[in-house]
């Protein structure tokens, strides 16, 4: 993992953010998501400088994502992480509201 993908992580696991449980990459079909909390159907994805030179891979992998899984997918560079990670963590609690695990 990338340091900014460690320090999420930090804040991920063991259900800290109300209380869902996130795995770190899991496959799901043919694609790897950073982060993934099944019961609420959100996939986290962490992009660091590759992401740059793939833009048409992770735009089709979102589009499979959400249209075949129906799954909610937010992004964040690792420069958000690393400068404001309490307004990451306030997103993701704001996206859990919308697809809380049951």
């Amino acid at each position: 993992m990338t340091p900014a993908e460690k320090k999420l992580w930090s804040k991920l696991r063991n259900g800290q953010i109300c209380g869902a449980h996130f795995r770190r990459q899991h496959p799901v079909g043919p694609f790897i998501i950073d982060f993934f909390c099944a019961k609420a159907k959100l996939a986290i994805e962490v992009d660091g400088q590759v992401h740059q030179s793939q833009t048409d891979y992770d735009l089709e992998r979102s589009r499979w994502l959400v249209e075949n899984k129906g799954y909610k997918i937010i992004r964040f560079s690792n420069d958000q992480i690393e400068l404001n990670i309490e307004v990451v963590i306030e997103e993701i609690k704001a996206a859990l509201c919308l697809h809380p695990p049951p």
